[in-house]
């Protein structure tokens, strides 16, 4: 394998081009960027009405719930792509600080439905008023096209995101553990057991 193709950081051909991953790079230096900025306008939106960033999510998603599809645990953790634990952790938080409550859920007893208080609501209100010359500012380059298939493609890379990492971590321990043996017992594939593998991957 040449050196070069050794230092490639993707391998499907949709994301390499002639100059190789540059273009991919490019792309995660610009997403990793624009992530920051906004990992940074959450810390001040939730600073702004006294919550923390995960709690100032849960608010507004709770808020933004119908009462055709009520908002419980299950679904906040979905949602917002957060273990069940910890948002029960953080929403009776917000039970307790009066912002949300908790009710019956009006088909299911073995759940329960999550509501905006009028105080949690008057706190949205203000928050919104920071929000929305913000939020202006970071989409506003984008024209209604554009924001829907962004929109969409986050959805599906997000909704990838575990499993990238579980797979993160699967190939790290074997890569470890390949590194630990001894060279003479790493088996490296023959040039036939390569072409064989080619043909068995393009009938798949």
């Amino acid at each position: 394998m040449a050196v070069l193709d050794a230092l490639l950081t993707a391998s499907k051909p949709e994301l390499l081009d002639k100059d190789g991953d540059r273009t991919f790079r490019r792309l995660l230096y610009d997403y990793f960027a624009f992530g920051q900025h906004l990992e940074k306008a959450r810390a001040r939106f939730a600073s702004f009405v006294n919550l923390t960033p995960t709690q100032y999510l849960i608010l507004i998603a709770i808020n933004n719930s119908t009462a055709e599809e009520p908002m419980g645990i299950n679904q906040l953790a979905e949602q917002l792509y957060l273990s069940g634990a910890f948002v029960t952790n953080e929403v009776n938080k917000l039970v307790s600080d009066g912002l949300i409550e908790k009710s019956p859920h009006p088909s299911d007893g073995r759940r329960v439905q999550l509501t905006t208080t009028k105080t949690g609501l008057d706190r949205l209100i203000r928050l919104a008023a920071l929000q929305r010359p913000v939020n202006d500012a970071y989409f506003g380059v984008l024209t209604r096209d554009e924001f829907n298939v962004l929109a969409g493609l986050l959805s599906r890379l997000a909704s990838n995101g575990d499993r990238a990492v579980k797979l993160a971590e699967h190939v790290q321990a074997t890569l470890e553990f390949q590194e630990d043996l001894p060279a003479s017992m790493i088996k490296v594939p023959s040039s036939r057991q390569k072409r064989r593998a080619g043909r068995r991957a393009s009938r798949s």
